[in-house]
């Protein structure tokens, strides 16, 4: 069994602990960084607080909190995304099982803003879908947002393209969807776990979509007015359905996809998870052509398997690069979080066989700041972002932000 660093109740493999943003107590969740000339910025969403902060994190080393910047309330306000001076945050409608209020208003939709100053971001505008808000947008610049959104007459989130290039007026330009999850069209409905849930992912005029049961799908948005079929590739069965892609991030340099599902169940009470890599040298015929290793929990936790533990385990996000030149691009390393297993990092230059080489595993919380996981109070790591310097960003949802690096020869 691989030897494991045991230090301040963490463990830890190829890789060292470099600092930790506390946050003022506010647990962090989706990540993005921008710089702005000499200076880095992280801007975090968070779990339980409608709202977003910004640090300096120019001194990895020496983290510095700026602010917090109050969300709407009863919202969540969970993704962030930052590409050319702007940011997108997401909102959408908090299921009451999450700790929503249904007898009280929310906001639905993302909000644009302006980073000139980026301590002090500026509102620009606000695109709405009419229904229950957005989960997780791509952006990576120019005119479109593809958002994953929940307008009204739809069963589960669907995919949009919006205009953003008059920021104060967005308009939708076109949706896809799954036949079946029109219902105001007189659809029939769609069977369990199949919508958009993780955000598209643009690469040419391809989009490729993560929709959960709904399997991997590839679009052809050479007609950003009318996204058609290229093909798709389900996941479920065999794999566990409601969110059975969660994630498939297109590599630039080879006809690969990376895809994983999102571990929901405590205590592995679902069918299995996985992440892998999809072959799409042939876009109309992608095939699954391997799956990561499962990780191994370090000898000190005293259980066989993850499962084992409280809270959920397995895949969860991957760090994503998309085309952003102050995040690290190495496409034949795979940092993924997996809840109660921590961070891990994949080495897939070999796409058939993908290989473990570091991973981190924070101390468990030992405050309660949300009311999952409901089974014990481990660490749930959730986001993980990688800037160009190397610096590791891991979110928690009982914690702040770990900023870790991998150990040379990692």
């Amino acid at each position: 069994m691989r030897d494991f660093q045991y230090i301040d109740n963490a463990y830890s493999h190829g890789m060292q602990r470099i600092s930790y943003i506390e946050l003022d107590g506010r647990p962090a969740f989706k990540m993005a960084i921008h710089r702005s000339g000499d200076k880095y910025y992280l801007y975090t969403a968070h779990f339980w607080h409608s709202g977003l902060s910004v640090v300096d994190i120019t001194d990895p080393t020496n983290p510095r909190f700026v602010r917090f910047i109050e969300g709407p309330p009863n919202t969540f306000t969970l993704q962030v995304q930052i590409a050319e001076g702007k940011m997108i945050t997401s909102m959408e409608k908090i299921p009451e099982e999450w700790g929503g209020d249904t007898t009280k208003p929310f906001s639905e939709g993302f909000l644009i803003w302006d980073l000139s100053d980026p301590e002090s971001p500026q509102q620009l505008g606000h695109y709405r879908t009419g229904g229950l808000g957005t989960h997780r947008n791509y952006y990576d610049g120019g005119r479109y947002v593809h958002a994953t959104a929940l307008p009204q007459g739809y069963d589960g989130h669907i995919y949009q393209i919006v205009d953003i290039s008059d920021p104060a007026n967005p308009r939708e330009v076109s949706r896809w969807w799954r036949t079946g999850q029109w219902l105001a069209g007189g659809e029939g409905g769609v069977p369990f776990g199949t919508f958009l849930h993780g955000g598209a992912y643009v690469m040419g005029d391809r989009a490729y979509l993560p929709y959960s049961a709904g399997g991997f799908v590839i679009l052809d948005i050479s007609d950003v007015t009318a996204p058609k079929l290229v093909s798709d590739l389900p996941f479920s069965p065999p794999f566990q359905a409601f969110i059975s892609v969660h994630t498939s991030r297109p590599l630039s340099r080879r006809p690969l996809v990376v895809v994983n599902s999102e571990a929901i169940e405590e205590m592995g009470n679902e069918p299995l998870g996985y992440a892998g890599i999809v072959d799409v040298s042939d876009e109309r015929a992608p095939r699954l052509v391997s799956l990561f290793p499962q990780p191994i929990p370090p000898k000190e936790l005293g259980i066989s398997t993850f499962y084992d533990r409280p809270g959920r385990f397995g895949p969860h996000n991957q760090h994503q690069w998309q085309n952003q030149d102050v995040l690290h691009n190495d496409e034949d390393l795979v940092f993924l979080t997996y809840f109660n297993a921590g961070l891990r990092v994949y080495d897939i230059s070999n796409e058939r066989k993908p290989v473990e080489i570091a991973c981190f595993i924070p101390a468990d919380p030992k405050e309660r700041k949300g009311p999952l996981p409901k089974t014990g109070l481990v660490t749930q790591s959730e986001d993980v972002l990688v800037d160009n310097r190397g610096n590791i960003f891991v979110s928690d949802k009982n914690h702040g932000v770990f900023v870790l690096g991998l150990d040379k020869g990692a």
